[in-house]
């Protein structure tokens, strides 16, 4: 049986525990035997090196040096790491390792909760099969990105809160390799009502099971 491990915490605007309830159900649905903690202590732990799949749920907060080396290690060895929005995208701010190995950092969201689309760039990859381009409502999340990500799916920004970025074409779902383990990001789920939007679970539960191989 494939084990994974969910780490809830930080920025409670983000509906942390909740949301972790929710990806715990998609596992369990899918055959995974899941592991959840609310501290960062876990991921110091030497048997992470051991599962099939990590999830951090984890908005901002901070991380020990051994916790994430840690962590690393256990992604560089094979195992996959998957997630999405500000849980893994936005966390641990000063850990460049951590940001290095999800391949992109949160840096804005210009105007808040807004309506905007989101654009299938690979509907030949099994995580977007089916799958079309969609209106969102939510925070359009700009971010310092990896070049190295295979993107999935894009936004464009119309600048309209910020309009010096106009037409810059963001990447919204990534999937990449940091060592032997691989890599999952979509920026879409602010809060917990936003796993009803299907094409938002969909994405998320195929990209989790592509990193956990």
């Amino acid at each position: 049986m494939r084990e994974a491990l969910i780490v809830w915490g930080g920025w409670d605007g983000h509906e942390p525990e909740q949301c972790a309830g929710i990806v715990r159900t998609m596992l369990e649905d899918s055959g995974f035997k899941v592991y959840v903690e609310n501290t960062t202590e876990a991921f110091a732990d030497p048997a992470i090196r051991e599962l099939s799949l990590i999830v951090p749920i984890v908005t901002m907060s901070t991380i020990e040096k051994e916790e994430v080396g840690n962590l690393v290690q256990a992604v560089q060895g094979g195992v996959g790491l998957a997630g999405y929005h500000g849980g893994m995208g936005d966390a641990f701010r000063q850990a460049v390792e951590y940001q290095f190995m999800c391949g992109g950092q949160w840096v804005a969201h210009p105007g808040n909760i807004i309506d905007y689309r989101v654009d299938i760039t690979r509907p030949d990859d099994p995580i977007m099969d089916g799958i079309e381009g969609f209106a969102y409502r939510s925070e359009q999340y700009y971010m310092h990105v990896d070049p190295s990500n295979e993107v999935l799916a894009t936004t464009t920004f119309d600048g309209a809160h910020a309009p010096w970025i106009d037409g810059v074409v963001m990447p919204v779902v990534w999937k990449r390799r940091h060592g032997e383990g691989r890599v999952f990001y979509s920026s879409l789920g602010h809060q917990a009502r936003e796993f009803e939007v299907p094409e938002m679970r969909t994405i998320l539960h195929r990209g989790m099971l592509w990193a956990a191989r």
